[in-house]
């Protein structure tokens, strides 16, 4: 499976969207087309990174669990799931999936001299084929409690609306009770931003890279069937637990853009 740099591929255009290098033209067209409908568009991306890190964080830090699930892992950045919780545990154990192989390509560089993390070239849309999946069975214990990451993922699933719901479902039931899922996801908050949120949707869904679900509270609450979720509940993503006190406003990037943490009793 090689590269085709005239087709956009999402982690590529999640890197463009994190000002990153590893991305080609086709990709910064996806970028260039959403900030038509929300100049700061970019701030979906940081806000989402900035939600991964602050709930590996609690997780790790809180929870005692010590493995952790990456689904749709992107292109290695700065403070990748790994690095937040091997910084507060080095024994902490995670397996990325994602089936781009540019991603594959550089994980495997990257995490060559870890031993404790792990990367699989797999659709994470497919839950059997994860749950499955050998390197995953090898280096997850599904008899223990681990934390699922669907972190900007599912809103890139191109197929019927219902489906990303029963994905999570799946998921869900082969999670041993104690497990944590954080997920996050482009969000239509049903206010003066929805036209906007749609707008950017739009864009997404006839850009090159032909997909980018903009989902209702309710919609996303629905992402973590059976779970109790972590106060406080589905929010912004700017919203969930910030490091500090807010000083200036919320753009309207920042304000279509949710997540949450959940447990499974």
């Amino acid at each position: 499976m090689g590269v085709d740099p005239t087709r956009a591929s999402v982690a590529r255009v999640y890197d463009a969207f994190l000002l990153g290098k590893d991305n080609y033209e086709i990709d910064r067209e996806v970028l260039h087309r959403v900030q038509q409908a929300a100049p700061e568009a970019q701030d979906l991306a940081f806000e989402n990174r900035g939600f991964l890190v602050r709930a590996c964080r609690f997780l790790a830090s809180q929870t005692g669990i010590t493995q952790f699930l990456d689904l749709g892992s992107g292109l290695p950045t700065a403070e990748n799931t790994h690095q937040v919780v091997q910084r507060i545990n080095p024994e902490t154990k995670v397996v990325y999936v994602d089936n781009d192989p540019v991603v594959l390509a550089h994980g495997r560089a990257l995490l060559e001299k870890n031993e404790n993390t792990h990367f699989v070239a797999e659709d994470i849309f497919e839950p059997q084929r994860i749950l499955e999946n050998e390197v995953v069975r090898q280096h997850i214990d599904f008899t223990k409690p681990l934390v699922l990451l669907q972190m900007g993922t599912l809103h890139q699933f191109n197929g019927p609306k219902e489906r990303p719901a029963e994905i999570m479902r799946e998921y869900v039931d082969a999670l041993p009770s104690g497990s944590f899922v954080a997920l996050s996801h482009f969000f239509d908050p049903e206010d003066e931003d929805s036209a906007t949120a749609r707008k950017m949707e739009d864009f997404f869904l006839h850009s090159p890279m032909g997909c980018g679900t903009f989902r209702t509270r309710t919609e996303i609450e629905a992402l973590f069937p059976g779970l109790e979720m972590v106060p406080p509940g589905v929010v912004l993503c700017a919203d969930w637990w910030p490091d500090g006190p807010r000083l200036k406003a919320l753009n309207v990037a920042q304000r279509t853009i949710a997540g949450g943490v959940g447990r499974k009793p």
